[in-house]
């Protein structure tokens, strides 16, 4: 052991050694090599499983058990609930005997275990930002006593925060606390997927007055298992008729080889007379037979679909039901069953989930993941993975796409599997070029200015506009808002009764701010909608947006349920559980995707490379979509006469860039009767056009932005109010759309994209 082990307290060296430890990784020595030696803040990036929580936590808790705090000594944000009640349970672990409390906060957390956090606050708090964002609002009196000796402040899963409203919130918390406090705590951020480690080291520091320090550190080489496999939902494959598909091939990320051992995957039923569901739901079925599998989904409909969906195969062929649920509509009595399910490595579950589990929770040893479709980022694909191959085995993933079978007169942009041909970019451009999406920022966050204001108002009291101003605006979020923009947000706060004025001319909470900050759900700065809590006696099921009408089915935690009664003025629905499956729906926003990744899906579209990875069928429906590439001169040009009237771009970019030229088209269309604008994703526009040719469309734009530019406040019309974050209905008309122009749209690679498809006709 190195002379750091020395440094760590007993407890520590104790814990190292009955876990068996023979070394500390290089992670642990950069962490405390950090943390011991400077004061300066800590970025920690590594893959997952590297362990980074320990690399943090073991020199935070020896310097707190050395020199004991005086209030709460650390504070651990996370952005899951399920995140928290895991970590308290390993500090718990580690900390026993030594003195050191730990304390977890969030809405399910016991009243009683919240009390004796605020009687003596000491040791380490795990809260998550709504939590906090409570604390600071309606314990504001109480919060120099709760943190007055706060030293350390860690943010897990940082990727998940930078550049988003509810980072952005926890920045302001921090900014708030050290304003009370007298003294700014030092920053660690921890994640296993940061894109540009200096502009999130920048971000993590931001208003700490601290130095960050990201220390390298060279993660040893990984193989990786994948597998990508295609079905048409109709169809009768070959593997259906009884052939066993390929294994499964992996690869180094180094080099992409193919791993040599194969997992024999088959999708036969055992019982050849029963008639098939849905072939990639079978397939999925027995990828997941007879191992410890999570199965991931890109949205909370598709979960409950394909839990209904294998628990149908299962009983049809007479094999035990072992799938549970997880996702953030379900009661926490669920989540926490799937969740134990998961740490017993005696037990072989199958636990299908969204976004929930695809951070760092510790779920044991994982045989396998399995992909419903294809994530949206890279680092979303390299955070699922990484859920498996734990305790020194390779991780392991297979990728599965159902597609519909495709009518004769199906237009040709909807003959391309984008969701395939996006994960097989996402992959390459991993392995090719180790890319992960840098962290998006905002420069006029005004939901968060809207929300922040009346936090800071509700917490002091009245201010005075300008003292107001000063508090709110020198927060490290806002330091690119306009003091112009935001006495327009003021004015319209007070013409809305959001705040009022005093005759001492302060400024206070008015009637309507009164009545969202006296909501829990004003802690939050992501959308919630009016929840309705599904109940069926006394257990909590989950929650669902819209009521059903008595009698009604609807499905919830992959099971079907009956509407029995409903009491709509509490908000609850009762039902009872009946047999069968059906799809439910949520409202949802899926992300952004970077203009990279569209950028490989092309090369992948049109290069004849042949990827490892890939199983029979999806090499079938890869070789077939780019043979029809090259019949309809899709590799040649990216804007494709489609007949008629009707024309469609493929322009490559990513959702704000993508999103600009869609607007800038619409608004520049008029000389060319262009007309009936549609788009799928950031894909593809279709548009008719009844005057010109594609070349002369395309030149004209060119040569308009060549003497031009492109305006993007233009390109947003006078009456729109675009709507993205949970306040955004509360902000004015004019501040919306110049941030909608601002954080939304970007011109550079339109610019540069444009010339690029002219030049294609020049070939």
């Amino acid at each position: 052991m190195p002379d750091v082990f020395y440094r760590f307290s007993p407890f520590i060296r104790d814990y190292i050694y009955e876990n068996d430890w023979t070394s500390l990784r290089g992670v642990q020595l950069e962490a405390a090599r950090v943390l011991f030696d400077t004061d300066d803040n800590l970025l920690l990036t590594s893959q997952t499983a590297s362990g980074k929580t320990e690399a943090a936590f073991f020199p935070v808790l020896s310097m707190m058990y050395d020199d004991p705090p005086c209030s709460f000594g650390a504070l651990y944000i996370a952005p899951l609930k399920s995140l928290i009640n895991d970590q308290f349970s390993r500090l718990d672990r580690i900390l026993d005997m030594t003195g050191i409390p730990v304390f977890h906060w969030h809405g399910d957390v016991a009243a009683s275990h919240k009390a004796k956090a605020l009687k003596d606050p000491k040791g380490v708090l795990q809260i998550t930002p709504e939590s906090l964002e409570s604390m600071l609002m309606n314990r504001s009196n109480d919060v120099v006593r709760l943190f007055s000796d706060l030293r350390f402040i860690i943010i897990d899963e940082l990727h998940t925060l930078t550049g988003s409203d509810r980072g952005n919130q926890i920045l302001c918390q921090h900014v708030r606390i050290q304003r009370l406090i007298g003294h700014s705590p030092r920053r660690i951020g921890l994640s296993a997927t940061v894109g540009d480690a200096e502009k999130a080291a920048a971000w993590l520091g931001a208003g700490s007055g601290r130095k960050t320090q990201t220390p390298v550190i060279n993660s040893p080489k990984t193989s990786w298992r994948l597998g990508v496999e295609h079905f048409y939902i109709q169809n009768d494959s070959a593997e259906k008729n009884g052939e066993t598909a390929a294994g499964t091939q992996g690869g180094e990320p180094e080099s992409g080889v193919p791993d040599e051992e194969a997992v024999r995957d088959t999708t036969e039923s055992e019982d050849a007379g029963v008639s098939y569901l849905d072939p990639g739901y079978e397939y999925i079925y027995d990828c997941s037979k007879d191992k410890k599998c999570l199965i991931f989904s890109n949205s909370r409909e598709e979960t409950e679909y394909l839990t209904a969906t294998l628990r149908q195969i299962a009983e049809r062929r007479g094999e035990p039901d072992v799938f549970q649920i997880h996702h953030g509509n379900l009661s926490a009595a669920i989540r926490e069953e799937a969740e134990l399910k998961l740490k017993d490595d005696e037990q072989r579950t199958v636990t299908c989930s969204t976004v929930t589990l695809e951070l760092g929770i510790d779920i044991g040893r994982l045989e396998r993941i399995i992909q419903l479709e294809s994530p949206n980022s890279v680092s979303s694909l390299l955070q699922r993975l990484g859920r498996s191959g734990r305790r020194g085995e390779p991780p392991e993933m297979m990728l599965v796409f159902r597609e519909e079978n495709p009518l004769p007169n199906t237009p040709l942009p909807q003959l391309i599997p984008w969701s395939m041909l996006r994960a097989v970019a996402i992959i390459q451009l991993y392995l090719e070029e180790r890319f992960i999406e840098p962290p998006n920022t905002k420069k006029l966050p005004f939901s968060l200015l809207f929300q922040q204001t009346l936090s800071i108002l509700a917490s002091s009291g009245e201010l005075l506009p300008k003292r107001l101003a000063e508090k709110v605006l020198s927060l490290p979020p806002f330091e690119q808002v306009p003091a112009e923009d935001y006495k327009t947000l003021l004015v319209s706060m007070l013409k809305n009764d959001y705040i009022e004025m005093t005759d001492e001319k302060g400024l206070i909470v008015g009637m309507k701010g009164e009545r969202l900050t006296n909501s829990f759900k004003f802690y939050a700065v992501f959308k919630d909608s009016e929840d309705y809590t599904v109940r069926c006696q006394s257990d909590e099921i989950g929650t669902i947006t819209t009521p059903p009408p008595v009698g009604d089915r609807f499905a919830l935690a992959g099971r079907v349920w009956e509407v029995e009664e409903l009491d709509l003025q509490r908000k609850l629905i009762y039902v009872k559980s009946v047999n069968g499956k059906m799809e439910i729906s949520w409202p949802g926003d899926y992300g952004e995707i970077h203009t990279k990744i569209l950028e490989r899906m092309k090369r992948v579209l049109l290069e004849d490379k042949v990827y490892p990875y890939l199983k029979p069928n999806a090499q079938k429906r890869l070789d077939a979509v780019r043979a029809l590439a090259r019949a309809t001169g899709l590799d040649r040009h990216s804007l494709v006469h489609l007949g008629g009237y009707t024309w469609c771009l493929f322009p490559w970019l990513g959702t704000r860039s993508f999103r600009t030229l869609r607007k800038y088209v619409a608004a520049n269309g008029a000389k060319f009767g262009i007309s009936n604008i549609e788009f799928e994703g950031c894909c593809y526009i279709t548009f008719r056009m009844e005057r010109g040719d594609g070349r002369e469309l395309i030149s004209y734009l060119c040569e308009k932005i060549a003497r031009e530019g492109i305006d993007r406040n233009a390109l947003i019309g006078k009456s729109e109010s675009p709507i993205f974050e949970k306040y955004d209905g509360c902000i004015p008309g004019e501040l919306l759309r110049r941030a909608y122009a601002e954080d939304r749209l970007r011109t550079d690679e339109v610019c540069r994209r444009l010339p690029e498809i002219l030049d294609e006709y020049k070939n």
